[in-house]
């Protein structure tokens, strides 16, 4: 089925062109909830207070992350490359540098400063954001194309090769220009931006044949809507419906290798081309090209309202959270592999269940990815079960890539690491600061930037609690009037979250609080006095009434360690625990043993007590969980494969757990977060 006729689009998208002012301000922010089909819109903390693992997160991106970044980006073995611009404005001579994505990660680390900008207002950005946007409009062809990895190489032509990744740069270009052009109110970027949309719809709108399956990693899907949002120009939400049909919109072979005529490694479930979208029933192929897919077609179902579209994502999402995501929200677990249906794939999602531990792919940006699209389905839905894997990969996966300075990366997550574990594709023992392939670094860069943009959303009838941490929100909800509320806690240290409301519409107004799955006694109180509103796990607690200034709401949440099992199937982690406390998952690395254990030699029992004790001087600040495990000692494995099983007995032995993500950060050690069970 065909997504929206234009003229539906025309209806829904009635909002008309925005001026610079409407870009800008709440106007913007309005258009939005007069463009968008979903019961939510996005909402922004306009100010986050220091103190809390966001607001911390937050600063050192500011401070450190992005200027950093900078460093590794003008750095000339680094894969991603700002002086491509340099070069296509004809400020220094050169080739090409880089890998073929090169500009789009340069796109994302501008869009990074402009949320941090959002924010601090800090002119030393706003100047930094200036100086490349005038270096891009320069490098950009007269009829819109962009691409330095073309344009600057003789032997490449416009659209020679999916692998060139054009569109990729251009979709992550017209993202980066919408976020600028509503926090500055600067149009110059988004003049760029619209000249890319233009090109974009004449190249592409007419679907030609040679295009028809061009794409690769579809960013553009989401640029296009976003630009569509910051200028209600309705041929870029058609252009980007386009993109969405196209994919799997024609058959494809049966693959058999070796032949060299089908060794095309971005067809079929690679590029998740060989089945309709809509059609859809399982999370297949490349972990980042899939989910960039689905951000998109949630984008465009959004401004639609295409039920068949939603009711696609919905069965691939619970193919991906009931099947084939880890316990850090991390997805993709193949460096290479086979589809179900036997295509080549790589970076790849696996079968059902087969989530292997030592040797998991995650790729930062699909885990990041993967967080983007539940937010989507969020805003789509209303839904909590959305909100609840978005904290959980903004904890976990989405994080433990950057070590606790953020200046050094990885670019695979593995749920375990010990002398034997092989390093595979794109693996690496240490972290590092320039790499082959730096697509993760400003990935992170711009999801710490705006994760206090995924706190809150709003509704027509008032606002919702998505994410929990120490913040301002200020805005203006239409119809009802001005709100500014204060959320104080150490969350997720803490479970005691405290919003004060110091100022009310006149009108009653509801306060949606999510309440997480694992939060099994939650309870809320106004004013001191029991809230009588259910605090269900999975759901939005709703406290609907007229509000006063001065009125405070707690929360309080239970953060108990918790052993949760995998389901059978799922052999990587048979027999085997892993710890969470509230969203956090921990896992034990071999610095928190005695010397000569290993960890492969521990065991988790039954009924271990954990005691919660916040280290302020370890990782930068960690709750640590700790108490008394088992210790199994195994036989020598040197030049053998089996054993017979040892009747020693268990051994009392005191551990420390830490949140995963903050592994690697003390030197090269075994770490696991699957444990035995005694």
């Amino acid at each position: 089925m065909s997504s929206p006729t234009t003229e539906t689009r025309r209806r829904r998208a009635s909002a008309g062109t925005c001026t610079e002012a409407a870009c800008t301000g709440r106007g913007s922010q309005d258009r939005y909830r007069e463009l968008s089909h979903g019961p939510l819109w996005p909402g922004k903390a306009t100010q986050i207070v220091l103190g809390t693992v966001r607001a911390e997160r937050f600063k050192l991106c500011h401070e450190t992350i992005i200027p950093k970044m900078k460093e590794a980006l003008e750095h000339p073995g680094n894969s991603a490359c700002l002086s491509n611009f340099r070069v296509g404005a004809g400020l220094e001579e050169g080739e090409h540098r880089g890998t073929n994505w090169s500009d789009g990660d340069c796109y994302k680390w501008i869009q990074a400063m402009a949320h941090v900008y959002a924010i601090t207002r800090d002119a030393k950005l706003d100047r930094e954001m200036d100086y490349w946007i005038d270096l891009i409009a320069r490098t950009q062809a007269e009829d819109g194309y962009i691409s330095t990895q073309t344009q600057l190489d003789p032997d490449k032509e416009r659209w020679g090769k999916r692998q060139f990744h054009e569109l990729y740069n251009m979709g992550h270009l017209m993202t980066a220009a919408g976020v600028h052009s509503h926090v500055t109110g600067k149009t110059t970027f988004l003049s760029v931006a619209r000249k890319v949309g233009d090109y974009l719809y004449e190249t592409f709108a007419s679907r030609p044949p040679e295009l028809g399956r061009f794409g690769f990693n579809p960013s553009q899907i989401m640029g296009l809507v976003d630009l569509y949002r910051a200028t209600g120009e309705e041929r870029y939400l058609e252009l980007a419906g386009i993109f969405v049909d196209m994919r799997g919109s024609g058959p494809t072979p049966v693959m058999p290798w070796g032949r060299p005529e089908y060794d095309d490694s971005h067809r079929g479930d690679q590029n998740q081309d060989r089945v309709p979208l809509r059609e859809e029933t399982q999370a297949v192929g490349h972990a980042v090209t899939a989910i960039y897919l689905w951000c998109g077609a949630a984008d465009v179902a959004a401004e639609t309202g295409e039920a068949e579209l939603i009711e696609a994502l919905d069965r691939i999402w619970r193919d991906v959270v009931e099947k084939k995501m880890y316990i850090t929200g991390a997805v993709g677990p193949y460096h290479h592999g086979v589809s179900p249906r036997g295509d080549k794939v790589h970076e790849a999602f696996g079968r059902v269940y087969e989530l292997p531990n030592a040797t998991a792919y995650n790729e930062t940006c699909a885990n990041i990815g993967n967080g983007m699209w539940n937010k989507r389905m969020l805003e789509l839905t209303g839904e909590a079960r959305f909100a609840d894997v978005m904290e959980q990969v903004l904890h976990n996966s989405a994080i433990s890539t950057m070590d606790i300075d953020g200046t050094s990366f990885c670019y695979t997550n593995p749920l375990a690491r010990s002398d034997w574990t092989p390093v595979l594709s794109q693996d690496s023992a240490q972290r590092w600061s320039e790499f082959k392939c730096y697509c993760c670094p400003p990935q992170v860069a711009r999801t710490l930037a705006q994760t206090h943009e995924w706190a809150y959303a709003f509704s027509d009838d008032g606002v919702w609690v998505n994410l929990y941490g120490s913040s301002v929100l200020d805005t203006e909800l239409p119809g009802l009037g001005g709100v500014k509320l204060t959320q104080e806690t150490d969350y997720p240290w803490d479970g005691t979250i405290t919003i004060t409301m110091d100022a009310a519409p006149q009108a009653e107004m509801a306060l949606r609080l999510r309440i997480p799955g694992w939060a099994d006694s939650a309870t809320i109180s106004v004013n001191g006095e029991d809230a009588e509103s259910a605090a269900v796990p999975g759901t939005y607690a709703v406290l609907k009434r007229r509000w006063r200034a001065g009125d405070t709401v707690t929360l309080e949440l239970p953060l108990r360690p918790r052993l949760m099992m995998a389901h059978p199937e799922v052999e990587a982690a048979h027999n085997q625990v892993a710890v969470m406390r509230g969203p956090i998952v921990y896992c034990l690395e071999a610095a928190d043993l005695p010397e000569g254990v290993p960890v492969h030699e521990v065991c988790i029992p039954r009924d271990i007590e954990l005691t919660a004790k916040f280290e302020v001087e370890l990782l930068g600040g960690v709750t640590v969980l700790e108490g008394i495990a088992c210790r199994r000692r195994n036989p020598d494995w040197s030049d053998r494969l089996y054993a017979e099983l040892p009747n020693a007995a268990c051994e009392r032995l005191p551990i420390r757990l830490i949140p995963y993500y903050a592994w690697l950060n003390r030197g090269q050690h075994d770490m696991r977060i699957w444990l035995p069970v005694e």
